[in-house]
């Protein structure tokens, strides 16, 4: 492959994904929107559903960036909903454990299986061994994320 040709694949791949990650943001508030929910809640419940063990709100707020209070009302708004509640953990009483309301969940989880047809059709359109690469992607991808989030909320924001 040229230098050349290895470039122009770059910024093919550079404008592809910030095209992606925009319509994911704009995806994202759509489904917000649909279900009368802030963005942040959407993606919250999606990372809680994916949690082995339900968090903190101090695990709360380092899983996704917000401070703590903002991770406190996160869950205020997520509890007067009734997609979470609040419960004693079991092995040290003075700590509060966020858990999912399965039934509210279940309607965040039903919008994403109506749209999941359409996903699994694009998916259906490649190899195992693309859909291999695109998962390594995709996975090495959330690690850089969050190293560069981390390394972004460590430096002084410019004027």
């Amino acid at each position: 492959m040229t230098a050349k040709r290895r470039t122009r694949l770059f910024e093919e791949l550079s404008m592809a994904s910030r095209r992606y990650l925009a319509a994911y943001v704009l995806f994202n508030q759509a489904i917000a929107d649909h279900l009368g929910l802030h963005p942040t809640d959407v993606q919250f419940l999606s990372l809680l559903s994916a949690a082995s063990a339900p968090p903190t709100v101090r695990e709360i707020a380092e899983m996704t960036g917000l401070t703590t209070g903002s991770a406190t009302r996160l869950v205020d708004r997520l509890e007067r909903g009734g997609y979470v509640k609040r419960t004693p953990d079991q092995k040290d009483r003075r700590r509060v454990l966020v858990t999912p309301v399965p039934d509210r969940l279940d309607r965040v989880t039903a919008v994403w299986d109506d749209l999941g047809q359409s996903w699994q059709e694009l998916l259906d359109e490649h190899t195992d061994e693309e859909l291999e690469v695109i998962t390594r992607h995709m996975n090495r991808a959330h690690d850089l994320s969050h190293t560069q989030m981390r390394r972004l909320r460590s430096q002084p924001k410019p004027d």
